[in-house]
């Protein structure tokens, strides 16, 4: 993985081409040793070399394009392609009508010059933290390949588009963690931006109410770039912050349940390290967030509103269904619509009380799941084991949804140890603020930042 800003200069300085670039993604998905027939749905082999020949062909008349100039990207399989139906990881829409335009957000990625290869697999209907996918198979974590584990989800293929060369970034979707999820499993930086800053047209909802759009890449810089041309702010670098005297929550008791001893250590280590540095860390209290099982225990928002779009399809096609996501959208079929307002309701209380809580920090501090990768053998046997998994992965990056807050996920462990994400939260609205945050304790945090 190389980051943008090194990319970027090769090219400025002749050392590759954006037909390189794109020539050498694409022949990393057709590699039939890899992981591109998993990680993909869909390939734009012709129009992506196109594209790359004419933005070479702008840089050596000295037009230099956007902030994404020549540079492959792929989009999750949730976005519309004008001219084709999004299949959202699903076999049952392959017969819907095709997308009149693109989606909003991929039409500012090719503003910007980005180059999209293809699209890229994930959980059915984007319904799962894990990243299985019964139809289209699941892409393996970059780590410990041989036994094969889960990349996380639900932006399973964006995550290893981006792990295995085969593009330089990745737009994905965050509705309970869907970014940072599966950046964590694979060794990304995965930002969640508040969602209402970045435009949802054109992409297939899961919940209206939580639904947020992001990117994976290799570096907190990386993200921010892409995040800026997402958002439509200004593509100015973001500010250079010393760590020393950012504050950070740890909350206490509940995103620290069933936390296994690797990811411990690795926190543990990355806590050391910011302290050395200069930074607080402080233990909170954080009593909300013990509330969440409660408030959510029939099926939150996310079952509701994904029941009221899927019902008159799960009419027609309910037997082409992935039955673990099944299974979780029917829970939305139980809420009334005093269910949904007593639920948000008590939403509003909590982003209350949690913004208060972190009236005097940066962010809150915290693992982003609490387990290493497990193997997707046993997830895809195991119902229990699979319902088990998913829960411990989704508990705390939903924490960021449901307060409609930022959220990045950076590595902190060590190289060539199982990834492990370390997450930060911030108030709504604070995204640049929290990147800022998150550039400035990177190289503290992740000891392969330099490499």
């Amino acid at each position: 993985m190389e980051p943008l800003e090194r990319v970027r200069a090769r090219l400025a300085q002749g050392e590759t081409s954006s037909e390189a670039l794109v020539r050498a993604a694409l022949a990393r998905i057709e590699d039939r040793s890899g992981e591109g027939a998993v990680a993909f749905t869909r390939v734009y082999s012709e129009r992506a070399l196109e594209e790359a020949r004419r933005a070479d062909g702008l840089r050596r008349r000295g037009e230099a394009g956007g902030p994404l100039a020549g540079l492959p990207v792929s989009v999750k399989d949730l976005f519309d392609i004008a001219g084709e139906p999004t299949l959202a990881g699903s076999v049952i829409l392959r017969g819907a009508p095709p997308a009149e335009r693109d989606a909003e957000v991929v039409t500012r990625l090719r503003a910007a010059g980005a180059i999209v290869v293809g699209k890229t697999n994930m959980t059915e209907f984007a319904f799962s933290g894990l990243g299985l996918n019964p139809h289209y198979g699941t892409p393996r974590t970059p780590w410990d390949r041989a036994t094969g584990r889960i990349p996380g989800g639900s932006s399973s293929g964006a995550a290893v588009s981006v792990t295995d060369g085969m593009a330089a970034v990745a737009l994905g979707t965050d509705t309970g963690g869907s970014v940072r999820i599966p950046a964590a499993f694979c060794g990304l930086v995965g930002f969640k931006p508040t969602a209402r800053r970045v435009s949802r047209a054109g992409a297939l909802p899961l919940s209206t109410t939580l639904d947020s759009i992001g990117p994976l890449a290799p570096s907190v810089v990386c993200c921010a770039a892409v995040d800026a041309v997402l958002s439509g702010e200004p593509t100015h670098p973001v500010s250079q912050r010393p760590a020393r005297g950012l504050r950070f929550a740890v909350p206490r008791r509940y995103v620290w349940t069933d936390v296994d001893g690797h990811v411990a250590r690795a926190l543990d280590r990355a806590r050391a390290r910011l302290v050395a540095g200069g930074a607080e860390v402080v233990d909170v209290d954080c009593a909300e967030l013990d509330e969440l099982p409660e408030i959510n225990a029939k099926g939150g928002f996310a079952s509701y509103e994904a029941f009221r779009w899927h019902a008159p399809l799960i009419e027609r096609a309910r037997a082409g269904y992935d039955p673990r996501v099944l299974v979780r959208i029917l829970r939305g079929a139980e809420a009334t619509e005093q269910d949904i307002a007593t639920l948000t309701a008590r939403r509003g209380d909590f982003q209350r009380r949690l913004t208060a809580s972190l009236a005097s920090f940066d962010a809150l501090w915290l693992p982003t799941v609490p387990i290493v990768a497990p193997p997707i053998a046993r997830l895809a046997a195991s119902d229990d084991e699979y319902a088990r998994a998913n829960f411990l992965v989704l508990r705390n990056p939903s924490i960021a949804n449901f307060f409609d807050g930022c959220s990045i996920s950076l590595p902190c462990h060590d190289p060539n140890d199982a990834p492990v994400g370390l997450m930060l939260i911030g108030r709504p609205g604070e995204d640049r603020p929290l990147l800022e945050v998150a550039q400035a304790i990177e190289p503290i945090v992740r000891p392969d930042a330099g490499a």
